[in-house]
């Protein structure tokens, strides 16, 4: 399996009922991440699977990505990508997954990091990233992804994503 980390494109501030878990993208964002989308295609990316965390940043984000490639697959809520759950809980609940040759989540920091650092070296602090809103990383995990030793492919901001597209 390879396995892509997408972080969720820039959201608004608050949402109107104060909510953390319902905020939304800005229409800002969201013409963003549709070129950032439009790069993954250009990078000719396949995705076998889009899991999500059930918050609606990160859901509308898999969906901008998932319209960008004809709505297939369609997204799927993975409810240990959400905010405050353990990065070992999203790694052991992506195991389900590992029949498909490409994954993409699309989550939240710091989950997104510290499931990187599992997935690369074993423990969830002891690789330091920075992904930023939109940015996507690439790995090529081991067979077992708790225990390290996955290969680190790529990792790119929003910004360059949206430059690889036509």
């Amino acid at each position: 399996m390879m396995l892509y980390i997408l972080r969720h494109a820039a959201a608004e501030e608050a949402s109107p009922a104060g909510d953390d878990g319902a905020r939304r993208l800005t229409e800002r964002s969201k013409e963003k991440m549709r070129g950032a989308a439009a790069g993954l295609r250009e990078l000719e990316l396949r995705f076998d699977a889009i899991l999500t965390s059930p918050l609606v940043r990160a859901a509308q984000t898999a969906e901008i990505v998932s319209a960008a490639y004809g709505n297939e697959p369609q997204p799927q809520v993975l409810p240990a990508l959400a905010s405050g759950a353990t990065a070992a809980d999203a790694v052991a609940a992506l195991r389900a997954f590992s029949k498909y040759e490409n994954v993409l989540i699309v989550g939240h920091e710091p989950q997104l990091t510290a499931i990187a650092s599992i997935v690369l070296a074993g423990s969830a602090g002891a690789v330091h990233l920075r992904l930023k809103t939109g940015g996507c990383i690439a790995i090529d995990p081991p067979a077992r992804m708790d225990r390290g030793g996955g290969e680190l492919l790529w990792m790119l901001t929003h910004r360059q994503l949206r430059q690889m597209r036509k």
